[in-house]
Parts: C-alpha cells; structure tokens; sequence
C-alpha cells in the first residue's frame, strides 16, 4: 500500500482508491471540526446527532469538489427538523485546510423520544455546487429515502448521478479518560468508478427511485457486493477513532481489493460570514425598507445561523441610500 502524508487523523478525509476492484472512496475522522460546529448552538441530543452526520458526509462528499469551489448539503422536512443545511469551502490552494460550517432549524414542541431520524419527516435531500463567479451553480434533488441521511445520500447518488455510493458512519459523544466529553465521527464513503461519463443529469425517466444495484452490470456486481459485504465487517470505534489509523483499517478491510491512498485533507470548522458581507445583502434595500427593519433601540441587527455571530449596525451606514448624500 502506497501512504500519502503521515498527520494526525483527526479531522481529516483521505482519499482511496481499491484497484482490483475499480472503486474509489474516502475515510473521515471528525472531531475538533465537529466541536466547533456544535458549540456554537444548544441543541438537543437528538438534533445534534443529525448535524452530526450530516457533517460527516458533507466531508466525505466535499473532498472531490476542485479548489474554491462550495458544496452544500441541505435536507428540507415536515418533520420536527426543518432544515439541515452545511457548506463545504475547498481550500483556495493546495494544502491548505478545507472549512465546514453547518446549523438546523427544529421546533422543540415537536421533537420526540424516538431515534433522530425519527425527528425528519416528508421531505428531500439536495447537492448544489457553486463553482464560483461565471458559472452557474449546480443543483441536484432527491426526496428523502431509507432510515438516515446517509440512505438519503445514496438514494441521491443513484438517482441523480447514478453513481452506485455506500456509506458507513459512525457518530456520538467520545468520554476519553481524562477528556472532556465530546462528539465525535468517523466513515467511510464507497463508490463505484464510472465505466463513461462520472456525471449523468436525472433519473431514469419513470420516477424510480434509484438503488446501486441498479446501476451495475453483471461484471461489476461481484466486485461491488464483495467489497460491501466487506464494508459491512467494519466497526464503530474503527470509523471513530482515534487508536485505529484510516490506513491501518483500509488495509484490515480491503488488503485483497489493492488500497491505493493519496494524500489527506485537512478540515477545519469556519464561518464566511462577516460585517461586509452583511452590509452587502442590506445594499439591496431603500432608507424605507431599513426603517422597517431597525429596532427601538435604532440599530439595525443580525445573526448567523452558522456561527451565530451578531452584528450590530447604524441603519444610516446600510441600504442602497446609505452613501448618498443628503437631498438626494
């Protein structure tokens, strides 16, 4: 097996490729990232747990977007979670760290004692990629399906990109000797390499919904369902972390499929938001319609829903009226 840089694998995603079998896939350790994306609200466990995964695998999924490119993530229900949205920023250069943010929006009254996929209703799951400035950003949809959000990401893989994905996750609070309690995620994403184009727009025409079996012909489909039934050998601390090495289970897993690793990228949790960025989205607004919006203390506010930071800010510096001078 060929190793690509030697770090410490927390928060990280490396990615692999299994050459006798002809797929492609990637190893997440979360854990720092994690605590920087839940500290920021009060969620319940239940609600937690699913920003969890989510984060996950918008890890897993974001590491083969390009450089500067944005991958989000968006799951919108009926069910007592509303909305869970995350967003992936590649790293501007090589080697630099890649940076995730995530929130949900949940009514309490509704969240229950079950499961927390339990708490996600009717709903669907979205991909959009934002390329950057001069490309249209791309956006694929599918409505939720099995019992996670990572059944989702498969059901949207074989649906809309028919690729056939597998996903093992693992998530939960870590209580390490001597380490205060804290979330941790480990998993492994699986995909099978396409045989022309890695991308084909829509369904399959007669709203089927989509399963990876469906996608492989009969020379693939012993090689698929070997290294899944291999997948499936692979246990919860394994995922986690942190003793057992992503290399280290790569090799346990798949040592007859040829793992081939390359090198690691590190994640980190951020937040673009910021007080330009928000006097930007107030510019589309008239003195009037700022009025409106200033509160009886006469400033005009908001909050991030990523990384709830508050900016406070003098309704004459904003709108699209606030550099014009007086009389006009």
């Amino acid at each position: 097996m060929t190793f690509g840089s030697k770090l410490a694998w927390d928060d990280t995603v490396l990615p692999f490729q299994l050459d006798a079998s002809d797929m492609r896939g990637r190893v997440a350790r979360l854990d720092g990232v994690l605590d920087g994306i839940l500290k920021q609200h009060d969620y319940p466990p239940v609600v937690e747990a699913l920003v969890a995964e989510m984060a996950l695998l918008t890890a897993l999924i974001g590491q083969t977007v390009k450089l500067r490119w944005k991958l989000s993530l968006q799951v919108q229900s009926k069910g007592a979670v509303r909305m869970i949205a995350t967003d992936y920023f590649a790293p501007t250069v090589e080697g630099e760290a890649a940076k995730i943010r995530a929130y949900a929006s949940f009514d309490p009254e509704r969240l229950t004692d079950g499961a927390p996929f339990d708490q996600v209703g009717e709903g669907y799951f979205a991909i959009l990629i934002d390329q950057g400035k001069g490309s249209a950003p791309y956006q694929g949809i599918t409505p939720i399906a099995g019992g996670s959000l990572s059944a989702s990401a498969e059901a949207y893989f074989a649906q809309s990109e028919q690729l056939p994905t597998q996903f093992q996750l693992s998530f939960g609070k870590s209580s390490e000797p001597g380490v205060e309690e804290h979330w941790r995620a480990g998993g492994i994403m699986l995909q099978q390499l396409p045989k022309a184009s890695p991308f084909v727009a829509g369904g399959d025409g007669d709203g089927k919904i989509l399963k990876a079996s469906d996608l492989i012909d009969s020379e693939a489909e012993e090689n698929w369902n070997r290294v899944n039934i291999l997948l499936g050998t692979v246990e919860e601390m394994e995922l986690i972390g942190p003793v057992v090495p992503p290399t280290d289970l790569l090799v346990r897993l798949f040592h007859e499929e040829q793992p081939r690793v390359f090198d690691a990228q590190a994640v980190r949790f951020g937040c673009t938001c910021s007080e330009d960025r928000v006097r930007q989205s107030l510019s589309i607004y008239s003195a009037r319609d700022i009025e409106k919006m200033t509160t009886e203390d006469g400033r005009v506010t908001a909050d991030c829903q990523f990384c709830s930071a508050h900016y406070d800010l003098d309704p004459k510096t904003v709108g699209f009226d606030a550099e014009k001078p007086a009389g006009d």
